[in-house]
C-alpha cells in the first residue's frame, strides 16, 4: 500500500546558524481537530481526536513544530476503546496528552449519543511510558461531561497535585447546556479521583465553554478554553488566578485567538487551543483551523490542526499575532530559535496498515482484515453495509488536499448484488459516494456507482458490464467541490468516466451538521472526508475483495 503523506516543512531541521525555519498552517491537514500540544525534552507530541475512527486518537511526533511524523493512533485495542455502534461524529472527542512521574496520561471521551438534549459520555485515563504504548487498562472518569483534561502542577513552584477537569452537560430545557467547567483533585499514585467536585468557570459572553486546560507561568494559572461553538464563531479564550482551584477572571482584552468577524482570512473556525513552552522558553499554542472553498462554505478538508506563535504582555497576558492583526490565526509562523537537531525518522507501521490510515468503528482484525495472498495489498472480507455502525470492513485515510487523485485495483469475483467491493469516499454512515464492483443477475459483473445523501440512497447512472474476471482499476478524482470516478480500460488503454461528476462539498461538516433551529441538533458533522476502499458481503458470508497499489497523491499545494 502506498500513500503520499504531504510533510510540513524540511524533513530535517536546519541547524541553529541557518535562518528560523517557518511553520507553515495548518501543520496537520485534513481532519485533525481538537489538539492537545505536549512536550517532554526536547520531543513535542500533538494528539488529535478520531471520533468514530480507529485506532482512537491520533498522535504525532516533533521536535521543532515544523515537521511531524506520524505515529498512528493510541486506542488500538478493544480494551482500550470500544466504538461498536457510536454514532456519526461520536466516539472519541478532545483528547488531552500530559505528562508525570514518567508517564504518558491520555485523557478522552468516548460518546455514545449526542443528538437532541442528552450526550451519553464515558471518559476514561489510560497512561504508558512511551507515547507508542502499550497503554493501560482505562481507568473510568465522570461521566456527566466530555472535553476531559489533566493539569499536574509539577515542577519548581508547583504544588505537586494533579487536577481533572471537565466540562459539565446540562440536559434540562430553559438553562445553558454548556453549564461551566468542573475541577476536581486526581491522585496519581491511587489512579482515583479524590474529594469533591467543584465548579471553576461559568465562561464568558461567547457561550458554549468547553475544552478545558490549565497552564502555570510566573506564579498565575492560566484556565484557557473553548469558546463560541465549534464552528465560525469559534474562539480561544483565557482566563486566570493565583490558585489553580481559581476564581478565574477572564482577560479583559476578550479571545486570545479566533476567526470570527473577517471571512477573508484563510484560517477560519480558530478555536480549541493547547499551550506548549519550548526549551528556549517561547510559547506556541495549537488550535483547531478550517479552509472553506468559500467564504462560510463547506470545509471539505475538516478541522484541522494550526500553531501559533504567543507571546505576553507586560502584565502577564498571552497574546497572539496573526495575518490581520491581533487575536486572528497566521498561515506563517517563525519556530522556535532554539530546535533538537536530530532528524526524525520515517514510522514504523507496525502492523498491516501504515499509520494514516484508519478503520471505522472496527479494529483490524484477521477475521476481516489481512494481507493479500502473496503479500501485494489487502483482503478485506465483506460485511454490513456502508450505512452500518457496527461491522463495516472498509480501510481509508483522510483528505488532505481539496485537489487529488485516489486509485486503487480491485480484484473481486461477486455472486450477488450483495456482494459489492471498490473505492469509497466518505464523510459518514448517510454521506457518501462509491463506485464499486458487484454482480447483476442479468449482465454478469458490473461496475455501479452508488451515492448516499444525508440517509437518501441512489445510482446516478446505469451499471457498466466489465468484462473478464480480471482486476479492476478504479481512480477518483477530486478539485475544489466536484468529483468523478473512473475504470482504466484495459482494452482501449484508457480511462472511462463512470457516472456524472459529483458534489462532494456535501461530504462536509458543514452539510452533515443539520437541525438547531431549538438549539440542539439532529445531527453534527466533526469528522471531515475520508476516502478509501470497501468490501460488502450482506448474505454474511465475508466474500472477499483484493485490493492492491492503493494510491493516493495531491494534486496541488493546499495541503501543504
Amino acid at each position: 500500500m502506498t500513500a503520499a503523506v504531504p510533510t510540513t516543512g524540511n524533513d530535517t531541521p536546519a541547524p541553529e546558524d541557518r535562518p528560523t525555519p517557518t511553520i507553515r498552517n495548518p501543520v496537520l491537514t485534513g481532519f485533525h481537530p481538537d489538539p492537545s500540544l505536549l512536550r517532554v525534552g526536547s520531543d513535542y507530541y500533538l494528539a488529535t481526536s478520531t471520533f468514530e475512527w480507529l485506532p482512537g486518537v491520533t498522535l504525532h511526533h516533533s521536535r521543532d513544530l515544523v515537521t511531524w511524523r506520524p505515529l498512528g493512533g493510541a486506542l488500538t485495542e478493544e480494551r482500550l476503546l470500544d466504538l461498536t455502534g457510536v454514532p456519526d461524529s461520536g466516539g472519541v472527542w478532545a483528547p488531552c496528552l500530559s505528562y508525570a512521574d514518567g508517564l504518558f496520561h491520555l485523557v478522552y471521551s468516548n460518546v455514545t449519543s449526542l443528538a437532541g438534549a442528552f450526550k451519553d459520555v464515558r471518559n476514561h485515563v489510560v497512561t504508558a511510558t512511551d507515547i507508542t504504548g502499550p497503554w493501560s487498562d482505562p481507568v473510568p472518569l465522570p461521566g456527566h461531561g466530555f472535553d476531559p483534561s489533566l493539569f499536574h502542577d509539577t515542577g519548581a513552584g508547583g504544588t505537586g497535585r494533579s487536577w481533572l477537569l471537565w466540562l459539565e452537560w446540562e440536559h434540562r430545557p430553559g438553562r445553558d447546556p454548556f453549564a461551566g467547567i468542573l475541577m476536581q483533585e486526581w491522585d496519581r499514585a491511587a489512579r482515583a479521583l479524590t474529594g469533591p467536585a467543584r465548579r471553576v468557570f461559568r465562561g464568558t459572553a461567547l457561550g458554549r465553554t468547553e475544552g478545558p486546560h490549565i497552564y502555570r507561568r510566573d506564579g498565575w494559572y492560566y484556565l484557557m478554553t473553548a469558546e463560541g461553538g465549534t464552528s465560525w464563531e469559534h474562539a480561544v479564550t483565557v482566563a486566570r488566578s493565583r490558585e489553580a482551584t481559581g476564581p478565574y477572571v477572564p482577560d479583559p482584552a476578550g479571545p486570545l485567538l479566533t476567526s470570527w468577524g473577517d471571512d477573508a482570512l484563510d484560517l477560519q473556525k480558530a478555536g480549541h487551543g493547547s499551550l506548549v513552552d519550548t526549551p528556549g522558553g517561547e510559547w506556541y499554542l495549537a488550535h483547531l483551523t478550517a479552509r472553506p472553498l468559500s467564504p462560510r462554505g463547506a470545509c471539505v478538508l475538516g478541522r484541522e490542526t494550526a500553531v501559533q506563535r504567543v507571546h505576553w504582555t507586560a502584565d502577564g497576558w498571552p497574546r497572539i499575532t496573526g495575518d490581520a492583526g491581533e487575536g486572528r490565526p497566521a498561515r506563517r509562523v517563525p519556530a522556535p530559535r532554539a530546535r533538537a537537531a536530530t532528524p526524525l525518522t520515517a514510522p514504523s507501521s507496525g502492523g498491516v496498515l501504515p499509520p494514516q490510515w484508519m478503520t471505522l468503528r472496527r479494529h483490524p482484525d484477521p477475521s476481516w482484515l489481512s494481507p493479500a495472498p502473496g503479500g501485494d495489498g489487502l483482503r478485506l472480507r465483506g460485511a454490513e453495509s456502508l450505512s452500518s455502525r457496527h461491522r463495516q470492513s472498509l480501510v481509508a485515510r483522510r483528505q488532505q488536499h481539496t485537489a487529488f487523485t485516489f486509485e486503487a485495483e480491485v480484484s473481486f469475483a461477486p455472486s450477488s448484488a450483495r456482494h459489492m467491493a471498490g473505492l469509497v469516499h466518505l464523510y459518514n454512515t448517510t454521506l457518501w459516494h462509491y463506485a464499486h464492483l458487484t454482480h447483476d443477475d442479468e449482465r454478469g459483473r458490473v461496475l455501479r456507482l452508488a451515492t448516499c445523501d444525508r440517509g437518501r440512497y441512489a445510482e446516478p447512472a446505469a451499471p457498466v458490464p466489465v468484462p473478464g474476471p480480471g482486476p479492476v482499476r478504479l481512480r477518483l478524482a477530486c478539485a475544489g467541490g466536484t468529483g468523478t470516478f473512473a475504470w482504466w480500460d484495459a482494452a482501449d488503454q484508457r480511462w472511462r468516466q463512470l457516472g456524472p461528476r459529483l458534489d462532494v462539498a456535501r461530504l462536509s461538516d458543514e452539510y452533515a451538521t443539520v437541525g438547531g433551529d431549538d438549539g440542539h441538533f439532529d445531527s453534527w458533522g466533526f469528522t471531515g472526508a475520508f476516502v478509501g476502499v470497501a468490501a460488502q458481503d450482506l448474505t454474511g458470508g465475508g466474500h472477499p475483495a483484493d485490493f492492491a497499489g492503493l494510491d493516493y497523491r495531491a494534486d496541488g499545494e493546499d495541503g501543504a
